[in-house]
């Protein structure tokens, strides 16, 4: 019985990474390339291919005959210097290879972490960006739960420190004070103020009370709280007469 046995080639997108095998296998140091064995290494490959009858692309020719021309330079007899020479430092005929060299290596990193990020993309669905539709509110138009989300996010914005009651004595604040404090404030204002403007300075103890007493003057209908836009800024306007 005879074995069967099968010879497989190592496909290359370019001459570049054929060459890249060759440095990776060889362990070669890239800054000082023994070009004749690599020379010779990249030409056995494409005798290889040309065994299996495979069309070898003329950019893979193109090096090979770079290789050849790089091979004879070095083994040619350098010339003796002149005294203006000797001050001049050769130029190694390897130097554009090994740049080019490196260069595609670098290339070969950035598209690896490319396909990584790529890989880890297609865990992923994305939908389409969506306009949000804006409705125009009309005045009024704040609920009971929209104050107390905007409320909540003043609070948040005032993260009060945490003293010993020893040290300091509370202060009272009553509903009353409050409604006739905000009531002076919306008059210095021209009868408008912002939402924020409300409760710019305060304990939470006292922003809370605000906040009741702004209640009660809308229940009272001596203030109205709107936004022209969802999402816009929320205001506190003195009502005149009823609308």
């Amino acid at each position: 019985m005879t074995e069967k046995y099968s010879v497989r080639l190592e496909s290359f997108e370019g001459p570049m990474e054929l060459l890249m095998h060759l440095i990776e296998k060889n362990k070669i140091d890239i800054y000082d390339i023994p070009i004749a064995e690599l020379t010779e290494q990249y030409i056995d490959y494409l005798d290889q291919f040309r065994e299996f009858n495979l069309e070898i692309a003329s950019e893979f020719l193109l090096m090979a005959a770079t290789l050849l021309q790089i091979k004879s330079r070095m083994m040619l007899p350098k010339p003796p210097k002149s005294k203006e020479a000797e001050e001049t430092e050769d130029i190694d005929p390897r130097q554009e290879l090994i740049d080019r060299i490196l260069e595609y290596r670098r290339y070969k990193e950035v598209s690896t972490v490319l396909l990584d990020m790529q890989d880890m993309q297609e865990k992923y669905v994305t939908r389409a960006p969506m306009e949000l539709p804006v409705h125009h509110l009309p005045p009024d138009n704040m609920s009971m739960q929209d104050l107390v989300r905007a409320f909540s996010n003043v609070l948040a914005m005032h993260k009060e420190l945490k003293i010993p009651d020893a040290l300091v004595e509370p202060e009272e604040f009553t509903i009353s004070d409050k409604m006739e404090l905000l009531l002076s404030l919306l008059n210095k204002s021209g009868g408008k103020i912002s939402f924020e403007d409300a409760f710019h300075t305060g304990n939470r103890s006292e922003l809370i009370t605000t906040f009741l007493a702004m209640l009660e003057l809308i229940k009272l209908k001596s203030i109205r709280v709107y936004q022209v836009d969802r999402f816009s800024e929320i205001f506190i306007e003195v009502r005149v007469g009823e609308d």
